[in-house]
């Protein structure tokens, strides 16, 4: 049964939900790759470009001091949201996949030798794999992986083994981004922490579902993107404890990171500046703290209990169309739903469904290791968003009724 939610409310907020798609109306389950934005925060942005845009931390005039005054109430907006100690652990990136190059780069280059281990999870994102892998190659490292079993929980059996004391750093999906999975981040913290390593946690697919507390799960790295989050392209978060980011060099030269520059020699900016070379994207910024503000006003709390009963709805309904094969059965699962349909091509399955309004995501899913996992050239995956409804689901689920009947499988 589903919670009591003001999904029709929040639905009015999203001006795109009413486009008709090749005459149909429009059913949008690919938040997971990009979600919609409210109109609350494309107006935002647009009152910025439109009566105050001007560069940010460099100006005296009003234009400036508006726009870096929105720009540093965004990164409170940040802190508060994840629960970090300080503004200087907020450092604004260009999205999850450059906060992790960051880490890869800065950390690496303080932190990581030869011979030492690098450890991530099978289940990650190409953007929590090949950076590391690439500061395995420079370094000489060593990148380790721990499996997940076919229900698409980890498969922690072995941890121990992989956990030494050469171990530098654990990078971990909160919430795998095909496989739905919750992951047992607060647990691999501590396992990691014990034998001195540091972890990051890519939250990307977490912090619009779940509310998230740095603090509480003890990470030493956190990292998300802005239009994951309700809020534009762009923009991302990489946080880090204080301590740790002060030890850190900078992985980029320009403007905003630096104190002073002599041709003899140049001393770095204070955090979260040193980490922020250049003129950045200062209103994605500011839509970023709106898109967290709107967030706020619906509550976390009450997306993910709204979340969870579509989920277990569409689970349902899923089940019971023959032929189905579905990926990531983990107990504990977010807002994700990847499958097969039979011997059905998984681009075949979604420009179907395209042409019946419904937006789906086909392929390797920057994934490929699930895939081979499975055994698969690629999946559908239909994700979750708190504007979507069981109607929507209904509707959906028709759709792959009408793909299976046209190729036999129904």
């Amino acid at each position: 049964m589903m919670c009591m939610f003001e999904v029709d409310k929040i639905r009015a907020d999203f001006p795109i939900l009413e486009e008709k798609i090749y005459g149909k109306r429009l059913v949008y389950l690919d938040s997971g790759a990009t979600s919609q934005r409210p109109r609350q925060v494309i107006e935002k942005m647009n009152e910025y470009y439109l009566r105050y845009n001007s560069n940010v931390h460099r100006g005296v005039h009003f234009l400036s001091n508006k726009c870096t005054d929105a720009n540093e109430e965004a990164r409170e907006i940040v802190r508060d949201f994840i629960h970090a100690s300080s503004e200087k652990e907020i450092i604004f990136t260009r999205g999850t996949t450059e906060s992790i190059n960051l880490v890869a780069h800065s950390f690496g280059e303080a932190f990581i030798g030869e011979g030492d281990e690098i450890v991530v999870t099978e289940m990650e994102h190409h953007a929590n794999i090949v950076p590391w892998q690439m500061l395995c190659e420079r370094k000489g490292a060593v990148l380790k992986v721990i499996p997940f079993c076919d229900n698409g929980e980890l498969d922690l059996s072995g941890l121990d083994t992989l956990l030494t004391e050469k171990v530098k750093l654990l990078g971990v999906a909160y919430v795998s981004n095909v496989l739905g999975t919750v992951n047992p981040v607060k647990e691999l913290i501590g396992r990691a922490h014990a034998v001195g390593a540091k972890v990051l946690v890519d939250g990307a697919q977490a912090v619009q579902h779940i509310p998230v507390d740095v603090r509480a799960l003890d990470c030493d790295f956190f990292v998300f993107s802005g239009h994951k989050i309700y809020g534009p392209t762009g923009v991302g978060v990489l946080y880090g404890k204080e301590e740790l980011l002060n030890q850190m060099p900078p992985w980029q030269g320009g403007g905003e990171m630096i104190k002073e520059v002599r041709f003899e020699r140049t001393t770095y900016n204070e955090l979260p500046f040193k980490f922020e070379a250049g003129t950045p994207d200062f209103i994605g910024v500011i839509g970023l703290g709106e898109a967290i503000k709107y967030v706020n006003s619906v509550g976390l709390e009450e997306i993910a209990v709204y979340e969870h009963d579509l989920l277990q709805y569409a689970m349902e309904q899923m089940y019971a169309i023959p032929g189905m094969r579905m990926f990531g059965e983990a107990a504990c699962k977010s807002s994700v739903l990847s499958f097969a349909l039979g011997d059905i091509h998984h681009s075949d399955a979604g420009i179907l469904l395209d042409k019946m309004g419904i937006a789906v995501r086909t392929g390797q899913l920057c994934a490929e290791p699930v895939m081979q996992h499975y055994g698969v050239t690629g999946m559908v995956r239909a994700s979750l968003g708190m504007y979507n409804t069981a109607e929507e689901v209904d509707l959906f689920c028709q759709g792959l009724k009408k793909v299976g009947k046209l190729f036999g499988i129904i």
